[in-house]
């Protein structure tokens, strides 16, 4: 899953998916496929760009899109759980444009079912 936290863009201050983050879905989905005892968390988070409370409500609205995205394609919806953060996670410094780009991600965590 490491490839889809750098991989997923979504057009700029929207939850559209570009279709270029489409090949590293269709991968997520088929790994949970394959794999029926994984289910996933899937987390937005955004850069410091504008308003707080609406980069949480962004993010979270791109984790939802992710999660449609996902059982659009077959994934049961009860595998799956959203989160966002908006800007409150970042992984890098928001000073330069590529620490922007670090920040706004989708990163999945894979939860084994008991």
């Amino acid at each position: 899953f490491e490839q889809a936290l750098h991989g997923i863009n979504f057009e700029t201050g929207k939850d559209v998916i570009k279709s270029s983050s489409f090949p590293i879905l269709n991968n997520v989905v088929n790994i949970l496929k394959t794999h029926e005892d994984y289910n996933i968390e899937i987390h937005g988070h955004t850069d410091n760009t504008g308003d707080e409370e609406k980069n949480m409500l962004l993010s979270a609205a791109r984790a939802a899109a992710v999660k449609n995205y996902i059982i659009g394609n077959g994934v049961a919806d009860s595998r799956i759980t959203t989160f966002g953060h908006g800007q409150t996670q970042p992984v890098s410094s928001n000073e330069t444009a590529q620490g922007k780009a670090d920040n706004r991600r989708v990163e999945f965590i894979v939860v084994f079912e008991k």
